[in-house]
Order: C-alpha cells, then sequence, then structure tokens
C-alpha cells in the first residue's frame, strides 16, 4: 500500500506492517506503584518510553511554518539533518515503535486517564514516521532547509530583550550552522518538487543583504552580553550564512528543470495522517462535506449581519502604533475580565498577558519564515506573550487589517482565550506527556472555536463590525479544509488554491499564496481550525445532553483547555466516558490490516 511512498524495500515491509497496527489503548505517566504486579511494571516501563521519546524528539524534530509552538530544545542543541542523521532518526523512530506496540496489551486494564496518554505517545511516534517517510518534506521540499536555518535561527531571536548569554550563544550556534545544514540538505533532496523550490526562492529573494541588515540591526542587542571575540565570531558567521543562502537559492535555480511537478502527499499518506496521527475519525470526503456547510453557514450569517448592520460605519484604522499598542492592553484585560464575569472559564491568577509590540528591524528577515508571535514555553510562564506588530495600515494583509481596527479577534484566537492562554494552562498540566504532546487538530480547533464561542457569549455586541470579521475568519477556515484536502489528494495546484482563497474568502493575493504555500508543505494543518472546531461543539452538545441541567459551560472549557493538546476524540472519552469516535478510529485501522 506505502511502497511508492517510502524509498528503501526493506523499509516499507517493516513500516507497512507498522501501519497497519491499530492505534489502540493508552496509558499515561502515573507514577508506578511499589508493588511489583505486571500492571505496575508496564505503567513503570511505559514511563520510561514516554520520558525517552520526548527527550529524543526535542532532539531530533524539525521546524516548520506552523505557529503552534513545539518542545523546547535542550541546552547546547545542535540541529542534524546529514543523511546519516536521516537514517538514524527512522532506525530510533521504529524502535520507539516497537516499544510502544509491547506494551498495547497490558494497556487493557488501566485508568481511562492512562489510556488516552498511552495513545497519545502512539500518535506522537505516528508523527515521526509521517515526516520521515511519508511526507519525506527534508527529501522533497527545498523550503525544509530554509525552516531548519533560519527557522531555527529565528526561534532564539524571537522573544523581546533582554538576550542572555546563554540566548546570545544559543544565536551565534544556529548561526554558525546553516552553511552545514544547507549542503546536507542538497544531499538529501533527491527527489524535489518545482513547486516547493520557487516557494523557497521567493522566502530567499535578496536573502543575503536582507539578513545582514537584520543582523546588523541585533548586534548592539547580543553586544550587550557576548565577548568582543564573540561578536567577531557572529559578524563572520552572519557573513557566511548570508552566502550560503545566496549560494543555495542559486542552486536550486540551476536544478528547477529537473525537478518534479508533483506536491501532493496521496490519499494513502492522507488517510495515515487522519486516523493515526492526528486522531480524527473521518475520511476525506466527510472532512469536505463537512467544510462545505459551515462555509455556507458562514456567508449567511454574513449576510445578515451586514444586513442588520446597513447605516453602521466602518472601522476606523487606528492612527497609529501608539494608540494600537494601548487599545490592546485594555481589550486583553477587558476579555479576561470577561470570561470570569460571565462565567465562560476560568482564569488563574498566574496566566501572564499576551501582548501586542511592535516589531524590531532585526525580525524583518523572518518575515514569511513563520509567525512572529512568541507564545513563551513551558519554562517560561513567569513572562509574557508577544505579537510583533507593524504600523497599523489599511494595505496591510488579511489579518493585518482586523488588527488595525480592532485587535480583539486576534486577541481571543491568538491570546486569550486562545492559544497563549491555552498553552499556558496546558503546560502547566500536571501530567507530563500532556505538557509535551502537539497537534494543531487540537490546538487550531480550539482556537477557532472560541472565537464564534466568545461572539455567542456577547463580547462582541458593542461592535457590529466586529462580528463581520468573525464570520469573515469563519469563511477562511472553512476553505481552508477544502484546500488543504485538494492540494493533498493532487485536486489543487499551489497557484490553484491560492486563486481559490482570493475568491471565495475573498482576501489579498499575497496572504492567500502564502497560506496556500504553507498548506501544500504541511498537509493535514489547514483542517485544524474547522474540524478541531466542529469536534469541540459536538463535544460540548453531547455533554449537555448527557449532564442536562447540571451541565456548567465553564467546567467544559476549563477541562478542554487544560488539557487543549490532547485530540478531542480523546478528551470526549475521558470527559464523557464516549468511546466512539476512538473505536471507530480502530475500526478504520483494523480494515487496512
Amino acid at each position: 500500500m506505502l511502497k511508492t511512498l517510502l524509498p528503501r524495500f526493506a523499509l516499507v515491509i517493516v513500516l507497512i506492517a507498522l501501519i497497519a497496527l491499530p492505534l489502540a489503548t493508552k496509558v499515561s505517566a502515573a507514577p508506578a506503584a511499589t508493588t511489583n504486579s505486571p500492571s505496575n511494571k508496564s505503567v513503570a516501563q511505559f514511563d520510561a518510553l514516554a520520558g525517552e521519546f520526548w527527550a529524543w524528539r526535542s532532539a531530533e524534530m524539525p521546524f516548520g511554518g506552523d505557529d503552534i509552538p513545539r518542545l523546547e530544545r535542550p541546552e547546547g542543541w545542535h540541529g542534524d539533518w546529514s543523511p546519516a542523521a536521516v537514517a538514524r532518526y527512522r532506525s530510533q523512530a521504529l524502535e520507539f515503535q516497537s516499544r510502544w506496540e509491547k506494551l498495547r496489551p497490558a494497556t487493557a486494564t488501566w485508568p481511562v486517564h492512562d489510556q488516552v496518554d498511552y495513545r497519545l505517545i502512539g500518535s506522537a511516534i505516528a508523527r515521526v514516521h509521517w515526516e520521515l517517510n511519508i511526507t519525506r518534506m527534508w527529501q522533497r521540499h527545498p523550503g525544509f532547509y530554509v525552516d531548519q536555518t533560519l527557522g531555527g535561527l529565528m526561534e532564539p531571536i524571537l522573544p523581546p530583550p533582554p538576550f542572555t548569554k546563554v540566548r546570545a550563544e544559543e544565536v551565534l550556534r544556529r548561526m554558525q550552522a546553516i552553511p552545514q545544514t544547507l549542503e546536507d540538505g542538497k544531499k538529501n533532496l533527491t527527489q524535489p518538487a518545482q513547486p516547493f523550490a520557487r516557494l523557497a526562492m521567493g522566502t530567499l529573494t535578496e536573502i543575503k543583504p536582507r539578513l545582514a541588515q537584520s543582523m546588523a540591526a541585533l548586534r548592539p542587542e547580543l553586544a550587550k552580553t557576548l565577548s568582543a571575540e564573540q561578536l567577531v565570531q557572529f559578524d563572520a558567521a552572519a557573513e557566511k550564512a548570508g552566502e550560503a543562502l545566496a549560494a543555495y537559492s542559486a542552486w536550486l535555480t540551476r536544478e528547477m528543470p529537473k525537478m518534479s511537478q508533483a506536491t501532493a502527499v496521496g490519499r494513502e499518506g492522507y488517510l495515515y495522517f487522519l486516523h493515526y496521527v492526528a486522531l480524527l475519525p473521518y475520511s476525506p470526503e466527510q472532512l469536505l462535506a463537512m467544510a462545505r456547510q459551515e462555509w455556507e453557514r458562514s456567508v449567511a450569517f454574513t449576510v445578515y449581519e451586514e444586513h442588520r448592520n446597513a447605516g453602521v460605519a466602518q472601522l476606523p484604522f487606528f492612527p497609529d502604533t501608539a494608540t494600537q499598542l494601548q487599545h490592546q492592553v485594555a481589550d486583553e484585560a477587558a476579555i479576561r475580565n470577561f470570561l470570569e464575569a460571565r462565567g465562560v472559564m476560568s482564569v488563574p491568577g498566574w496566566v501572564h498577558h499576551y501582548k501586542f509590540a511592535l516589531q524590531p528591524d532585526y525580525l524583518d528577515v523572518f518575515d514569511g519564515v513563520g509567525e512572529l508571535d512568541d507564545f513563551t514555553s513551558a519554562t517560561r510562564l513567569g513572562e509574557d506573550c508577544t505579537r510583533w506588530v507593524t504600523p497599523p495600515s489599511p494595505n496591510a494583509g488579511f489579518f493585518g487589517r482586523t488588527m488595525a481596527q480592532d485587535p480583539r479577534p486576534l486577541i481571543v484566537h491568538e491570546g486569550v482565550p486562545g492559544h497563549y492562554f491555552q498553552l499556558a494552562l496546558a503546560w502547566a498540566n500536571p501530567d507530563p506527556i500532556r505538557r509535551h504532546y502537539y497537534d494543531s487538530s487540537a490546538n487550531e480547533g480550539i482556537g477557532f472555536y472560541a472565537e464564534e464561542m466568545m461572539l455567542n457569549n456577547g463580547l462582541f455586541d458593542d461592535s457590529p463590525r466586529t462580528r463581520e470579521i468573525i464570520y469573515a475568519f469563519a469563511r477562511l477556515r472553512a476553505l481552508r479544509v477544502e484546500v488543504d484536502v485538494k492540494l493533498a489528494l493532487g485536486e489543487f495546484t499551489v497557484a490553484q488554491a491560492a486563486e481559490y482563497l482570493t475568491t471565495y474568502v475573498p482576501m489579498d493575493a499575497q496572504t492567500a499564496g502564502r497560506e496556500a504555500a504553507l498548506f501544500s508543505a504541511t498537509p493535514g494543518q489547514a483542517i485544524s481550525y474547522q474540524i478541531g472546531k466542529r469536534q469541540v461543539i459536538k463535544m460540548l452538545a453531547d455533554s449537555q445532553r448527557q449532564m442536562a441541567a447540571k451541565f456548567d459551560q465553564k467546567a467544559f472549557h476549563d477541562f478542554v483547555w487544560v488539557n487543549g493538546n490532547v485530540p478531542i476524540a480523546l478528551q470526549r472519552w475521558e470527559y464523557l466516558g464516549s468511546k466512539d469516535e476512538v473505536d471507530t478510529l480502530d475500526r478504520l485501522s483494523e480494515t487496512k490490516k
């Protein structure tokens, strides 16, 4: 079934066998008891497996364009994407898979919480297989090495100053590693796709002078902690990195005529992602049907809202950045108060704030490489979250214009109660497996769900035109599903996907092109908003039906948010005792045997 997906025949046979295994029972990181019963031994073995896997994954995991933050790197980390390293990662992933499977029989008697954790580790291991052996962006997408170089460099630069000595030295190390990573990339790119190469080259336009300009702006910050010798090393590394990136772009230009046009991951590969990685119990056709219904609903609600708002003035643009930042701070505080006052969800006092800040010049080179949100991390819960913004302008892109008129729609999705707030709660989860696990199907679904949930709870009653923005967001997220599915199945090219978004959202061509480019390289990510939201709504409806008058919106949201890294199919099993979606996943897995 997957012979066309894997490069080596021997590995194909092993992985086909692994794919046929049902992603059944799950286990947690509950502390091992003091007896020597088989059950306690299996829990201890699982704890060891989970700890070793996350330590390994934090070193092996590639950088990508998805804006939900991932695992923190170990101190002194050095990325390695040499051909030998890729072979080693593949071998190690198979070993983790084997150890995980051997524990499966023992999990049948574990509590549901622990069975959920077991499935989380299975999903995380499946994601490694998805990356290394199915999508194979390390082999097919030249932009993968832009992510491993510029994306990797962006990570320690993104948080606000000051730059501690440890952080500044990390910037230096990652800058120094860029030339070798690009050379490794040239060796690995044995099946590059021409559309992916064009995307990479677009990001690398004028890269040498742009990198030099940004690093010159960063240098005064680094000079506060680096020694004179280290600053000389930084200057040399920045020069060499710019030359290497420009040479890589030139190499892609020369190699372009030899490259394939194929970008699609294919139906079987996409089904693997849905059922084994994201734990979504749906077919591509079901996804398309759900998305089309949601798009039609959002269009209808837009029509109703616009008709209702006839004669209402359009939202003005903030006159300057200072005004925008002032409004954002007040709006974020008001939203936190709203959540508690309306009984929507709990807002712990220890959770810090989501703040806009004017983007410094040294971040300019990373425009298009990744989202400029510093969501902090599990070890930085005592810091505010920062979203870097450019001055408000009617000429900004789709999302930039909304922030320049009313910051609240983006605050709700990205900040409070959206990504930053949800991630902070999840990083404080007492279960370490749930702190580390990640999948955008849950995170983005919750962020999107928060938008309309807050609208219906009354947050935007004071601003009719802002309600229109929420429905515009809904149209976009519904159309992303169709774009994602059709790109993955080969029914859309990147250009067709961008044109589709431009026409039907509608949105500006630049943002549409960027969205289509990201989704072509990350199949399965764009469905996460709409499908995750739908799962949360279904879970809420089933909870209300089951609990009737005892249903509590606040308690429901508190559970979903603190477990927000966990796929919704597993959350409903634990919260409702409903195993329906998990059973569907198991049946789908059985059919692949």
